[in-house]
């Protein structure tokens, strides 16, 4: 079951980009042509759509749920048994946090569900565990999460290794609370090393991700459009965090002579006819890697050079995101 799901996974993490610039855009559209209010009294109403081929790890999450339901000839069950589960990143009392309250609504004034990902519980010769598939992290294959941590308990394992930067990944089960399992993050940066420590909550199905999950997202400052490999490895894409100063991005693809990683200043983008040719041709190199129809990475670095110009609007979009982390901080 494992090595099928896997299949198709590598297929879909290919063909689907990591995308949180195009939700960005259509809720600046959406903001300029509704009634003459600010955002933040805007903001709480609208509703974020879900599009093809512009997804989020919610869309991701959908996405993987429509394609797992080919394996239900195979696993009869396998259908009703996958449901979306919210994640808490960046857990600071992982004690407090699981014994609480037997789930998260203790918490939700005071936690982002900023993660979304796709569960589906399991037996395995009648020993309790989860199968997890979180394509937004760029994970293709699928984790297996035994309650007693054996075979074929994942542990451990390697999701990218670049010759900056390792991140490894493991998760299991919270030992005082079994609705919980801790996803643990260790990343290597040549002597540096960090870990990072995030809860899933498999118990029971997420049912507000679009409501929650894919509406924080527009207003979190970190942006990116992202293609990867069967692996699940960046090929190609382009970054940037919501500054009101600093109004760059990063662009990255693969050339002739290599890998290339371009910092490029959004107001280059802001007339089309002025664009340099060789930006131009580099824009072109990455949006083929991005499998987008033909010119529309510039389309979308134009439209994001007028947003990013839009002083007021940024900040407005920043203020919002504040709001949001203080409230779960000092909750």
């Amino acid at each position: 079951m494992v090595a099928k799901a896997e299949a198709l996974l590598s297929r879909l993490v290919v063909s689907e980009n990591y995308d949180s610039v195009n939700n960005f855009l259509t809720l600046y559209d959406a903001y300029m042509a509704a009634p003459d209010e600010d955002l933040k009294t805007f903001f709480p109403k609208y509703n974020p759509p879900i599009r093809a081929h512009k997804h989020t790890c919610v869309g991701l999450a959908m996405e993987v749920m429509k394609r797992l339901k080919v394996l239900e000839k195979d696993y009869p069950g396998i259908t009703k048994a996958m449901m979306l589960v919210s994640c808490d990143e960046n857990i600071e009392d992982l004690r407090d946090y699981t014994t609480s309250f037997p789930g998260p609504q203790g918490f939700l004034i005071e936690t982002e569900k900023d993660h979304v990902m796709l569960a589906i519980h399991v037996r395995v010769g009648g020993r309790p565990g989860v199968f997890l598939s979180d394509l937004g992290y760029h994970i293709s294959r699928v984790v297996t999460v035994m309650a007693d941590r054996c075979y074929p308990h994942t542990g451990w394992f390697t999701q990218s290794d670049e010759p900056h930067c390792r991140k490894e990944y493991n998760y299991q089960f919270n030992i005082h609370n079994s609705n919980y399992v801790e996803w643990h993050e260790r990343e290597t940066r040549g002597k540096t090393v960090k870990e990072r420590l995030s809860l899933v909550y498999v118990a029971k199905a997420y049912l507000t991700a679009v409501s929650v999950t894919e509406k924080r997202n527009l207003i979190w400052d970190l942006k990116s459009l992202l293609a990867r490999d069967p692996k699940g490895h960046l090929k190609a894409g382009i970054y940037f965090h919501v500054k009101p100063r600093e109004q760059l991005f990063t662009m990255f693809f693969d050339s002739n002579s290599g890998k290339q990683r371009k910092k490029l200043k959004f107001e280059t983008f802001l007339e089309l006819q002025k664009i340099p040719d060789e930006v131009v041709d580099e824009v072109e190199q990455c949006n083929d890697q991005l499998h987008l129809r033909d010119g529309e990475l510039l389309s979308i670095l134009n439209r994001l050079a007028t947003i990013m110009a839009d002083q007021e609007y940024v900040a407005e979009v920043l203020e919002i995101n504040n709001k949001v982390v203080q409230l779960s901080a000092a909750a």
